[in-house]
């Protein structure tokens, strides 16, 4: 089979020093990884799982959940977790890519307006450019750009933001925004992926932290960072969960999770909120990190993220290298994931470093 036609794609990845590679971890020190609260590291839902051996869960849900793949246990998981998150309903996904672009693929329609931070995940755009509906980025968390946007927009229109962003580490200015959604009659859509279990007293996310959940349309809180498995909710009104259940391509033709790992969501619901040591040693990290004097660009940021700006690929990829080198494992972004000109570190701090491990991390820089 010929496929020359591939190299054209990969040969100017190669030439950007972007190509990327699957590498293997290798015993360094994580720096890198979205398991935030460790409960990954420490297999804390493996070990609560085995406390009750007795209960076998399938590894297969042998269909989508509109055929064969439907059970309780994912029914019950979801009143749970839309309990917790303060929501009416909620639909559980396979994954926040999923969720995203199921979401935002069927609920706009042709003749509405979907208005979404420009630094928006991949699949919140994915699902934007899938949509009938137009579309507008405004500015990084710039309020006035979004109200010129607002003023302009037309149909049934949508707000599209992260909680926490996950290339920069900010947090969207949700009090503001939600506001001005309020004064324009928009709907509020936060994507809590990388809030979830890290903000708020109980790692409810940002959005109940500010008590402004009665204030949003459709909130999607994803397991594969803090919460340490995988899937996704999308959280929102009876209404938008029939909604989703008849309209969502994303969620009607993919076999569901199966109990096995909805066993493990709900596990993970009942440890991640009394979390509170590992959340006040994350916080003494952040702030140990953000008063560093270090010889990079570093961005504000109250959350496990944080950013060293090292302009071009190639800079950057060689103090990454130097990291590895130092066995910490901190990982460069490239040109095109962000901008040129920013492209970064990721520095990800977890409840299971220690500070003498993120001094050798400032260190090092």
């Amino acid at each position: 089979m010929n496929d020359d036609f591939l190299l054209k794609k990969l040969s100017e990845r190669q030439q950007q020093n972007a190509f990327r590679r699957l590498i293997l971890p290798d015993g360094k020190t994580d720096f890198c990884s979205n398991d935030y609260l460790g409960i990954v590291r420490n297999q804390l839902i493996e070990k609560k799982l085995g406390e009750s051996a007795n209960t076998i869960y399938k590894h297969g849900s042998t269909g989508s959940r509109l055929l064969a793949g439907n059970y309780a246990l994912v029914e019950e998981t979801e009143k749970l977790l839309a309990s917790f998150h303060d929501a009416e309903a909620g639909l559980i996904f396979n994954s926040g890519y999923d969720a995203n672009l199921g979401l935002l693929s069927c609920v706009p329609q042709r003749g509405d307006t979907i208005i979404y931070d420009y630094l928006s995940h991949a699949s919140l755009r994915d699902g934007i450019r899938i949509s009938f509906a137009q579309s507008f980025s405004f500015r990084h968390n710039d309020l006035a750009d979004l109200e010129k946007r607002l003023q302009a927009a037309t149909g049934t229109i949508f707000v599209v933001t992260e909680s926490v962003f996950s290339m920069d580490g900010d947090m969207a200015p949700l009090i503001a925004i939600s506001a001005l959604c309020e004064q324009y009659g928009a709907h509020l859509i936060v994507d809590e992926a990388h809030a979830t279990g890290v903000v708020g007293a109980r790692g409810e996310g940002l959005v109940q932290h500010l008590n402004l959940q009665s204030k949003c349309f459709a909130r999607v809180h994803t397991f594969g960072k803090a919460v340490g498995c995988h899937g996704a909710i999308i959280l929102g009104s009876d209404r938008l969960r029939h909604y989703l259940v008849n309209f969502s391509r994303s969620f009607i033709y993919s076999t569901a999770l199966p109990e096995a790992s909805v066993a493990a969501i709900r596990c993970a619901y009942e440890l991640f909120p009394a979390m509170h040591a590992e959340r006040a040693h994350l916080q003494q990290l952040i702030s140990t990190f953000q008063q560093a004097k270090v010889n990079r660009e570093k961005l504000v940021s109250d959350t496990p993220i944080q950013i060293a700006i090292i302009p071009g690929n190639d800079p950057v990829k060689q103090v990454a290298g130097a990291l590895q080198a130092a066995g910490l494992d901190v990982r460069a972004i490239l040109y095109p994931t962000v901008p040129a000109g920013k492209e970064r570190l990721r520095i990800v701090l977890h409840a299971f470093n220690s500070m003498q491990e993120l001094e050798q991390v400032i260190n090092c820089l």
